[in-house]
């Protein structure tokens, strides 16, 4: 077994978090410090994990990367990489058998690779060939990956496939510049590009890439303009629009919304209900109460004229749950300040029952806002009991906005901590951030 690097670890707890106020730096934190750091030092994005800086206290990884061991020395304020127990193993490899030469030897004959080839020489340079011309199974292909990568952050968030799906948008980029496309089916493809673009950029913003989910949500607002599709554009814009209200800017966020409304007598009354519940959370974060109640009312209005079969695939997902979930996410700023509390517990709680499994994000995300506002102004226990659901919802998916969440519900839960049920809530919460 590896000896466990103790003075990395205590570096790392002797770290503030940066979201936790009065607790110690979490692995997750410190993984996404040192991925921060790198990107500020030396513009290149880096994945670093909390897996990995566990295994560098489990001491698994005894030396990592030069540019991961000068971000940690900065971070954790070091000037040598032996103050965090790193050093080079000097550890001998252990004699190979012979049936190992044998066989590595039979391996390399038979696929015909020579020794110490480095294994990036093993993966393909080149993506896969342009088609020279375009055809309508190309645009069914992109419409049906987009479908499926959808789905897969539903259900498990956006960290997970989040290159995959940009490396599928730089192809279908490609197809747009390079391929020749026939008249009949170019607003197709710009459509089909546009939708995969939405989805590439949601993902990146559930994983807070936010810059590289403003460049795609362009990229796909560009696509919609280009097709005349205003479906596409009112999906588009109201996905820049929570990302700009998440990121603390309401007012861009409104004017985002509002764009987005501009002849909404084109759009369907799920694509209006979606848009006002967007313009809701955003006059609420503004403090627009009045205006804030308005326009659930119009929101709920719309909902009510919604014909599943008749509206575009990507609105499909806005059930019941979904709406119920949007506009109780609007009344939560205005309840927790002590407005409404009864009806925004009712909403949240309606998603939290409504939401399948195929949505299993947005059932974490609207159970752990009903567990902070229960915790802010009810029930600390009952509190506890629906953070627990919630928090195990939210260990199975990867998304840096349920772990905000959770981390929101910590700090509400702190000063209830005396309680056994909430004590046993934050370290539950504490395992699933770490996790």
């Amino acid at each position: 077994m590896p000896e466990p690097n103790l003075r990395f670890q205590r570096a790392r707890e002797s770290l503030p978090s940066p979201s936790v106020p009065g607790e110690p730096a979490s692995r997750q934190d410190l993984a996404d410090l040192v991925n921060a750091w790198i990107f500020e030092k030396h513009q290149r994005v880096r994945q670093l994990d909390q897996q990995y800086i566990g295994k560098l206290e489990r001491g698994e990884v005894r030396w990592p990367n030069a540019e991961y061991r000068e971000a940690l020395r900065a971070i954790l304020n070091v000037n040598q990489d032996n103050d965090l127990g790193f050093s080079r193993s000097r550890r001998s490899k252990p004699a190979a058998t012979v049936a190992d030469v044998d066989r590595k030897g039979f391996l390399r004959t038979a696929l015909g690779v020579a020794a110490a080839v480095p294994l990036a020489d093993l993966v393909p340079a080149r993506s896969a060939n342009l088609p020279a011309v375009v055809s309508a199974a190309d645009i069914r292909e992109l419409k049906h990956m987009a479908s499926v990568f959808l789905t897969w952050d539903h259900t498990y968030g956006g960290g997970l496939v989040r290159d995959a799906v940009a490396a599928q948008l730089r192809y279908s980029v490609a197809l747009l510049e390079h391929a020749r496309c026939p008249a009949a089916l170019r607003t197709n493809l710009f459509v089909a590009v546009g939708w995969l673009g939405q989805v590439a950029a949601a993902m990146a913003f559930d994983s807070y890439a936010h810059d590289d989910a403003r460049k795609m949500f362009r990229l796909a607002l560009t696509c919609a303009e280009e097709a005349g599709d205003w479906h596409l554009r009112a999906k588009v814009l109201s996905s820049m629009a929570r990302q700009a209200i998440w990121c603390g800017d309401a007012d861009n966020g409104l004017t985002l919304v509002e764009l987005a409304m501009v002849r909404a007598d084109r759009l369907t009354p799920a694509e209006r209900a979606m848009l006002l519940s967007a313009r809701a959370r955003a006059l609420a974060k503004l403090g627009m109460v009045q205006e804030t109640l308005e326009t659930i009312g119009h929101a709920d209005d719309q909902f009510t004229r919604i014909h599943p079969t008749e509206e575009p695939p990507w609105m499909r997902y806005y059930d019941a749950a979904q709406h119920a979930g949007d506009t109780g996410h609007a009344l939560f700023d205005l309840a927790i300040n002590g407005q409404f509390i009864g009806e925004a517990s009712t909403r949240l709680a309606n998603a939290v029952a409504g939401h399948s499994a195929a949505y299993v994000r947005s059932r974490a995300i609207s159970g752990i806002k009903l567990a902070s506002l229960t915790m802010a102004t009810g029930d600390p226990e009952e509190a506890a009991l629906i953070g627990a659901r919630a928090v195990t919802d939210a260990g199975t998916v990867r998304s840096c906005r349920a772990q905000d969440d959770m981390r929101e519900l910590a700090r509400l839960a702190r000063p209830h901590e005396t309680r056994t049920p909430v004590a046993e809530l934050r370290h539950r919460i504490r395992a699933a951030i770490q996790a």
